[in-house]
C-alpha cells in the first residue's frame, strides 16, 4: 500500500502540547467565576470537541452561559503561547512534506489556531487551516475533512486524517480517508481501528517520511 500524499492535521494534542495554557485559561475563568481551579488531568478528556464544550464541560451545564465562551476566549488569547510548544519531531516532519499537500484540521477557533501557528512559527507549512467554526460542521462530521480535500483537489485514498481523539477518526472514515491515531495526545480513539498508529510523536516522521527537501 502507498503512503499517503495528502497530510491532515489535528492541531491540540497532535502537532502541539497546548494543555497547559488550556488549563491555565480555564482555570482563570473559573477564578473569576470562585471556583476551584482544575488539575491538568481533569481538563485533558475535556479537550477535543471544540471551544464551547471544552468551557462548557470545565464550569458545568449548570453554570455555564454563552458569554462564558467568550470571555475564555479573551484570557485564551492572551496566554495562547506561555507554554504551549510542538512535540518534539513535528517541525522536522512539516519540513519534508510539500506545504500544498497539507492542511491542519481542527476543532479549535479559526483565528486561535492560526495565531498559535503563526507564534510557534509554523502557519507556513500549511496551505489550508479549518477550524472549528469555519463551516457548519466539524469533526466527527466528514464536512471540513472534505472542504481540506476540496480545496487541496486531493483524493481522499491519496490522503491520510492524523489526530488524537476519536472525532479525528470518525471524520475520516466518514470522508473516506486513511486515519492516523496519535496515542501519545489528550484523546482516545473510542475503539476505532485506524490504518496508522503513532505511540510516540517521533513514530509520524517514520510513518510518513516525505522526502528531504534541503
Amino acid at each position: 500500500m502507498s503512503k499517503p500524499s495528502y497530510l491532515l492535521f489535528d492541531l491540540d494534542g497532535t502537532l502541539v502540547d497546548s494543555v497547559a495554557d488550556l488549563t491555565l485559561s480555564l482555570n482563570l475563568l473559573r477564578e473569576e467565576l470562585h471556583l476551584a481551579p482544575l488539575l491538568v488531568t481533569q481538563v485533558k478528556p475535556m479537550i477535543g470537541d471544540g471551544a464551547s464544550l471544552l468551557v462548557k464541560r470545565a464550569l458545568g451545564e449548570k453554570i455555564f452561559a454563552p458569554h462564558h465562551l467568550t470571555r475564555f476566549m479573551e484570557i485564551y488569547a492572551e496566554h495562547l503561547l506561555d507554554n504551549t510548544l510542538c512535540f518534539s519531531g513535528i517541525e522536522n516532519l512539516l519540513q519534508r512534506h510539500d506545504p500544498q499537500k497539507m492542511a491542519v484540521v481542527t476543532n479549535k477557533p479559526y483565528q486561535l489556531s492560526v495565531n498559535l501557528l503563526d507564534g510557534l512559527g509554523i502557519l507556513g507549512y500549511f496551505s489550508l487551516v479549518i477550524g472549528g467554526d469555519s463551516l457548519t460542521e466539524k469533526k466527527p462530521h466528514p464536512l471540513p475533512v472534505r472542504k481540506a480535500l476540496e480545496v487541496l483537489q486531493a483524493p481522499p485514498k491519496e490522503a491520510v486524517m492524523i489526530g488524537d481523539h476519536h472525532t479525528d477518526i470518525y471524520a475520516a472514515h466518514a470522508a473516506g480517508t486513511a486515519a492516523c491515531f496519535c496515542a501519545y495526545g489528550v484523546g482516545h480513539n473510542d475503539g476505532q481501528a485506524t490504518v496508522y498508529h503513532a505511540d510516540q510523536p517521533g513514530d509520524l516522521i517514520k510513518l510518513f517520511p516525505g522526502q528531504n527537501r534541503e
